[in-house]
């Protein structure tokens, strides 16, 4: 009885060893079990080394169960192959699986050879515009010069959206390259970029050279500027736009000094509306307030609910009723309104919390506050007439 564990035991010490190849383990312990109950009298001894073909196996069961290993692996790794190397057994794999074995193996892909293009670091007239609207705009809206447009390689290039950018791009008369995810991610600095990049020049700020008398009385109804002063982050300043355009602001004025640029990101942030609606620019909005003032327009600044005393006064966002041409001014994310514009102000607007504020957030970002005002203003402006 001691002998027959002994044997048993070196034999699943056998099993144990062939765990590498976990598909025939289960052949293999059938197989040991099977001999250990037919020859019993036999488990005792070691099986005696053979003789085959000049070659010598160590163990018998090893010789009669090789063939069946070979069988095993060399039909498990028909998946593995390459495509090129399946041949006439791809008829033996479904479709869905061999897609998933692609997708696990990436080097193995049959890529179309793309183009060895990328952006002109060296050129300085030329930025990269970012995103399926932003380019899409930039191409449509010809405001811009576009020099190339690229286009990340694969199955992405084939949705709609990125055949229209690349469409409008033929129409125009500009190269579309199919680059890499990689190479794209380098064009726009790891920031989102949806597939598609377009390298073109930069849009500055208008002037009054560039003003349309006509949009004042395109509605008969009193016009609405937003002057903003100091905005800072490209993210809150591509919100405004956003916010300005969907509501019917009739023009968006910033200050050039201590204020963003219009960059490619305050582009993707506006979702392409930076592409379309023009940005003004004033070096001197205290001159521009001024001249606007003279003119009976009305000059309406932005505090937050804790302003505290004012010499001028300060009016609910919802109680005020625009009557006549109105700048509603705002201030930059830290400081808001400065003091000279403040004291330009016939009157101020806020916005009222619904509940008690914690010290440090009583306050809204000026993104948000902006939409709230404008649509506020604009809703005034519908009514009255």
């Amino acid at each position: 009885m001691w002998v027959f564990s002994m044997s048993h035991q070196h034999r699943l010490l056998l099993v144990s060893r062939s765990f590498q190849q976990p598909a025939l383990v289960s052949q293999f312990a059938s197989y040991h079990v099977t001999a250990a109950r037919l020859n019993p009298e036999d488990s005792s001894s070691r099986i005696k080394p053979v003789v085959k073909r000049g070659r010598k196996v160590s163990d018998g069961w090893q010789d009669r169960e090789r063939p069946f290993q070979q069988r095993q692996w060399k039909n498990e790794s028909t998946v593995l192959q390459k495509p090129s190397q399946r041949m006439g057994d791809d008829r033996r794999v479904s479709s869905e699986l061999r897609k998933l074995c692609l997708e696990d193996f990436p080097s193995e892909r049959e890529r179309p050879v793309r183009q060895k293009s990328t952006v002109d670091s060296k050129s300085e007239d030329f930025e990269v515009v970012f995103g399926i609207s932003p380019c899409l705009l930039a191409l449509t809206q010809g405001r811009r010069k576009a020099r190339k447009l690229f286009v990340k390689d694969g199955e992405a290039s084939h949705r709609a959206s990125v055949l229209k950018v690349c469409e409008e791009a033929h129409k125009s008369g500009v190269q579309v390259h199919r680059v890499s995810k990689r190479d794209l991610d380098k064009m726009c600095e790891g920031r989102v970029h949806q597939g598609v990049c377009l390298q073109a020049s930069p849009l500055r700020f208008l002037t009054e050279k560039n003003t349309d008398s006509a949009a004042n009385i395109k509605h008969n109804t009193p016009p609405l500027w937003l002057i903003l002063e100091g905005i800072q982050d490209p993210m809150n300043l591509g919100a405004i736009l956003r916010s300005s355009y969907f509501l019917g602001v009739d023009r968006v004025a910033s200050s050039l000094h201590n204020s963003c640029p219009l960059s490619p990101v305050v582009s993707k942030a506006s979702s392409g509306v930076m592409e379309a609606m023009g940005v003004y620019g004033y070096k001197n909005l205290e001159e521009m307030l001024k001249s606007k003032a003279t003119q009976g327009w009305e000059v309406v600044g932005t505090v937050g609910a804790d302003a505290g005393e004012s010499e001028v006064p300060v009016t609910k966002c919802s109680d005020f009723k625009m009557t006549k041409p109105t700048l509603l001014l705002m201030g930059g994310e830290g400081e808001g309104l400065s003091k000279d514009l403040l004291s330009l102000c016939h009157t101020l607007l806020t916005i009222p919390p619904g509940r008690d504020l914690f010290p440090g957030v009583e306050s809204l970002n000026v993104s948000v506050a902006a939409g709230i005002l404008l649509h506020s203003l604009m809703f005034s402006r519908r009514s009255k007439r």
